[in-house]
């Protein structure tokens, strides 16, 4: 069963001169909204339901194992070295970081086997021994990637986007790089063997994009792989947001767990504080949603009229994927199925006909693709001596659905699917299994507060990217801001992390003045 906190009163200093911040969710954007608005001088309190930090980023513990529940790899140390820097400290020193090579193995049912990683040299030698005629085309597709990241990393990712203008910009370089192609149109342009179009295309699918559908700006990732590598983090991904916590209460904020926040409270057309699910109310100067952007809109201000975000326009978006994860502990285990790594993509006997079931029909195939992520290879923290930590995931249909899974039904039949797959990789795992647990798009609705049990919140298609995705700076109500993977830039660990650092823009350094006090009542 899963556990929350049991809620902590909500006390604020109200003797603390400096204005005050609450930041609704402690996933990583809102750890790192905090830690940069406690550079620039707020008091900041982070509320949140679950009872560790970290939000789809945390871990849970079972019987000695630790699952790392969401991301699993950093691609961009450099935005947590920069955020630790601001404020002045040193990641490397909080944070034991390796490099990962490969970086992942993709695996298809025929037996090819492609190896990833950051050598070009080695790279080209993976395409050429599954189609030698294919090199050149990988080699183009090398320097579309490198463009693609000159735009829409370097040129984007960090810069405010609520500027209608700020998007106008951009888009005569977007048409010449043909970002209104979808990522699977491109690797089309450039390779012909299938089994290279999935290896060039299906990196979206980790941000609950469709690659059919998704902007082919997404093709920058290969240059972002091969420029900054793949790393993992000793302790996982929770270890960095606990690291994270730790900072904001060094710089006098709060972390308060088992807390919901039920209503951002406006008044004059300004955020004014919250109010939690116990009635408790706390004011604030600064209001900044680490929450979906959709939970934002449709029931924090729920009481509030919306100018933009209306509960039409919400529904009318393409949401991004759900998620099954299957998280289980293996005994005795830890010296068998040698070659298999601590990143492993089982790549099904379908590729274009399993996304269109996944992202258009909303159907639940009887075929899948799986990642398998093993972090005892590196991490021999994640798991007791000897043994192994498993999380094994499959991309799935949301809930919003004409026709949504019922997973109550569904899940132990789909386990059980996943168990014939998982077999050929590493045979008789289920009967070396200690302890386990299953999400579904459920489990995220609820754990999450997530639309439609959506893994990544809204899709990053283009005309839901840059301004037509929900603002770092709410055109709500003033004083209100948005982080995190709904917003801009988009989902993905060096997105989220960016998300704070364009609220950073936006958000002047606090006045030497003594705020207004922060007043806490109780509903009668």
């Amino acid at each position: 069963m899963l556990t929350q906190a049991k809620p902590q009163a909500a006390i604020a200093d109200s003797a603390d001169p400096r204005p005050k911040a609450l930041v609704i969710g402690a996933g990583l954007g809102g750890l790192a909204a905090a830690m940069r608005l406690g550079a620039k001088g707020y008091a900041v309190t982070v509320l949140d339901k679950l009872d560790r930090v970290g939000g789809r980023g945390s871990s849970i513990e079972r019987d000695g194992y630790r699952f790392d529940l969401g991301p699993t790899i950093i691609t961009v140390p450099q935005v947590f070295e920069a955020l630790w820097a601001d404020c002045g400290r040193d990641f490397r020193a909080d944070i034991d970081l390796r490099p990962l090579d490969p970086f992942y193995e993709i695996r298809w049912t025929d037996g090819t086997i492609f190896s990833a990683t950051g050598d070009t040299d080695r790279m080209i030698a993976e395409v050429a021994k599954i189609s030698p005629a294919d090199v050149p085309g990988y080699k183009r597709f090398l320097e579309d990637s490198r463009k693609r990241f000159v735009v829409g990393f370097e040129g984007m990712v960090n810069i405010p986007m609520h500027r209608l203008w700020d998007t106008i910009k951009v888009l005569p370089l977007f048409a010449l790089l043909r970002a209104d192609k979808s990522i699977l149109g491109l690797a089309r342009r450039r390779v012909k063997d299938e089994r290279l179009r999935m290896a060039l295309s299906f990196h979206p699918l980790f941000i609950g994009g469709d690659p059919m559908k998704v902007t082919s700006m997404y093709g920058l990732v290969a240059h972002l792989e091969k420029t900054y590598g793949v790393h993992c983090a000793v302790g996982g991904v929770q270890a960095i947001a606990n690291a994270m916590r730790d900072i904001v209460e060094d710089q006098g904020g709060k972390a308060q767990l088992g807390v919901e926040v039920d209503e951002i409270l406006i008044e004059n057309g300004r955020a004014q504080g919250v109010r939690l699910a116990d009635t408790t109310t706390l004011a604030a100067d600064l209001v900044i949603s680490n929450a979906d952007a959709g939970h934002t809109y449709e029931r924090l201000l729920r009481n509030h009229r919306k100018r933009r975000w209306t509960s039409k326009k919400l529904r009318s978006r393409s949401w991004s994927s759900g998620l099954f994860v299957w998280y289980f502990g293996t005994k005795a285990t830890r010296d068998k199925w040698g070659d298999v790594g601590q990143h492993t993509i089982l790549s099904g006997p379908r590729y274009e006909g399993l996304l269109q079931d996944i992202f258009i029909n909303g159907r639940l195939a009887e075929d899948m693709s799986l990642y398998i992520h093993r972090p005892t290879v590196n991490d021999p923290t994640a798991a007791p001596e000897g043994d192994d930590a498993f999380y094994v995931l499959s991309v799935v249909p949301h809930l919003g659905h004409a026709n949504p899974v019922d997973w109550t039904a569904e899940r132990d039949r789909y386990k059980a699917k996943m168990t014939k797959v998982l077999q050929g990789t590493i045979p008789g795992f289920e009967q070396h299994i200690v302890t386990e647990e299953v999400f579904t798009p459920e489990t995220f609705r609820d754990r999450y507060l997530s639309p439609y049990g959506a893994g990544f919140s809204i899709e990053p298609r283009i005309l839901q990217s840059a301004w037509f995705r929900p603002h770092n700076i709410s055109e709500e109500a003033k004083g209100l801001f948005l982080v995190g993977a709904g917003t801009h830039p988009g989902a993905g660990v060096p997105g989220v992390l960016s998300s704070a650092e364009v609220l950073a823009k936006l958000v002047p350094d606090a006045p030497a003045m003594p705020a207004r006090n922060t007043v806490l009542r109780a509903a009668e």
